[in-house]
Order: C-alpha cells, then sequence, then structure tokens
C-alpha cells in the first residue's frame, strides 16, 4: 500500500466539509486514495481519480490534485451509484 501526504482543509468550504456533505470522511476518503481497485483521469475535469471501497463496504470515486508523488489534495469524493 503506497503512502501519501493527504492535504485536508478543515475551514468552512474546504474539502472536508465537501467529502462530509457527500455522507463520507476523511478516513474513508484515503482508505481508497491509498488502495484504490483503480485510477484514471477524469473525462470531465482532467484530474486524477481513484474508484475503491470504503472500509464499510461503500464504492466511492475520489476526484484528487496531486502536487508530487506523494502528496495529495482530495477536491471531492462520493458514492458510485451502482
Amino acid at each position: 500500500m503506497p503512502w501519501y501526504d493527504v492535504i485536508w482543509n478543515y475551514e468552512p468550504g474546504g474539502n472536508v466539509e465537501h467529502v462530509a456533505e457527500h455522507g463520507l470522511t476523511p478516513e474513508e476518503v484515503e482508505a481508497v486514495i491509498c488502495s484504490p481497485l483503480e485510477k484514471k483521469i477524469s473525462r470531465s475535469s482532467g484530474r486524477p481519480v481513484a474508484t475503491g471501497y470504503t472500509p464499510d463496504g461503500r464504492l466511492i470515486l475520489v476526484v484528487y490534485e496531486e502536487f508530487d508523488e506523494i502528496t495529495i489534495y482530495p477536491v471531492t469524493a462520493f458514492e458510485v451509484e451502482g
């Protein structure tokens, strides 16, 4: 499992608040970033995305920005309907 420095913004309007609006926690998002089923590039935003399962078994998609090989800023994350 790779190691990443994940940047979380706890200010109002930050990424912590944004993923919480989708019913997710930073810990769940980090679980998918570190152990994705699939990584690819979003067709709509051009940003990297990771898809995987949260510890409680929900399939989510995480859109993020990569600043370097280990530094990641999650932009948004949401449960994949299926």
